[in-house]
């Protein structure tokens, strides 16, 4: 069995999901082209060898309806004979990219892919691909009657069960934006991001974090999900999640190249990172956002690890009360947990979001000399991507 490792890893800056956003005037297309171009050129990585291009998108609809792997590829003027498709794991989608990309290598049918991701939320919006239609049929809804619930009820659902206070969710809210902040000032980002051009300039920094924010800033905001009836059904909800402590709007794109170990060093490339372990899972969805607890269980089983051993968790923050669930559970230590901040400050562009955490996480983890890194992210009907990754030195 080959052994696939990771030789790079990048991201555009994050950019808010708003008409006046770094990003906003930027086709989807364009915006992956410019960073699947500069993936190619700063590995020196003749792309003709690509085997494939395995692309993270969430709402495929729109601008975004059109295999944006495939066309971003084309855009940047590289090989057509190269394909791509397109991954929908919700927001794991470019995690689950980059499972696929290794597991192809791993059975030998491909020696080089690409794995991406992208969404531009400001200019096709989340459930854009719903089109107001029932996605779910009559013996789904019979099977979950009296239904289901929406993420942002599913976050205070979960709050409740791991009694998880507003002042928690605030508190680790601001800690995201103010670590997040102490890894752009340092230059901690410099090295993970590539420069996006725009007819507005070269947009090089994200422009989502707020280090000015405080947990009683956050306080101020007025929960945004609270309903009568859903408070009747749950009364247990105290109605704690805010703009404030939930991950932004964002427009974003990512991609990591993959290759088998053999063929890196016959390139002359330097292998980074080797993937230990991966896993998906599927857990309650009612409360949607759980799933990363038991997927972090089953992979540390594989991988016969101990949270312990692990130096960096990634745990996407959707919102706050899914990292603090799943430290409570699992009994994890915070310091290690998003260390560089997370999606609360840096946004939660979809389909690129998987990548740019593992993007994060290889830096931090080369940066600090450390070795293994736990990565997971919940996605909406109740499911989770879970991976180890080890540094190589």
């Amino acid at each position: 069995m080959k052994t696939p490792v990771i030789v790079d890893a990048i991201r555009s800056p994050m950019a808010r999901a708003k008409p006046d956003g770094a990003l906003a005037e930027l086709h989807p297309v364009d915006l992956l082209s410019q960073v699947l171009e500069q993936l190619v050129a700063r590995n020196q990585l003749d792309p003709a060898t690509v085997d494939d291009v395995i692309c993270g998108c969430v709402s495929q609809a729109g601008e975004q309806a059109g295999t944006p792997g495939r066309l971003a590829w084309l855009a940047a003027g590289l090989p057509a004979h190269v394909p791509s498709t397109t991954i929908d794991r919700k927001c794991g989608s470019s995690q689950q990219a980059v499972h696929f990309a290794a597991q192809a290598i791993m059975s030998g049918t491909q020696d080089i892919v690409i794995a991406c991701g992208v969404e531009s939320m400001s200019r096709v919006p989340m459930g854009s691909s719903r089109m107001g239609k029932n996605t779910t049929g009559a013996r789904f809804d019979e099977r979950y009657a009296p239904g289901l619930v929406g993420q942002g009820v599913s976050a205070d659902l979960v709050a409740a069960k791991w009694g998880l206070s507003r002042s928690d969710l605030d508190a680790y809210a601001a800690r995201s934006h103010q670590r997040a902040h102490a890894a752009q000032s340092s230059g901690a980002f410099a090295r993970e991001i590539v420069p996006i051009r725009s007819s507005l300039g070269l947009v090089s920094a994200d422009e989502t974090i707020r280090a000015s924010t405080t947990p009683e800033k956050l306080a101020g905001l007025k929960a945004v999900f609270e309903n009568e009836e859903l408070s009747a059904r749950f009364p247990q909800i105290q109605w704690s999640t805010t703009a404030g402590n939930a991950s932004q709007m964002t427009d974003g794109a990512s991609a990591m190249l993959i290759m088998s170990e053999e063929r890196a060093l016959q390139l002359g490339l330097r292998p980074r990172a080797r993937f230990v372990a991966f896993d998906v899972v599927g857990d309650d969805p009612l409360y949607m956002l759980t799933a990363p607890i038991p997927a972090t269980q089953r992979v540390l089983a594989k991988a016969r690890m101990q949270l312990a051993d692990i130096a960096h968790y990634e745990i996407n923050e959707a919102f706050a009360s899914v990292p603090l669930a799943w430290q409570k559970e699992l009994g994890a230590d915070g310091e290690r947990l998003n260390p560089r901040g997370g999606a609360i400050a840096l946004g939660h562009p979809l389909g690129a979001s998987g990548i740019r955490l593992m993007t994060t996480m290889l830096h931090a983890l080369e940066d600090s000399g450390q070795r293994y890194g736990l990565q997971s992210m919940c996605e909406a009907g109740g499911m989770a991507n879970a991976t180890i990754i080890e540094v190589l030195r």
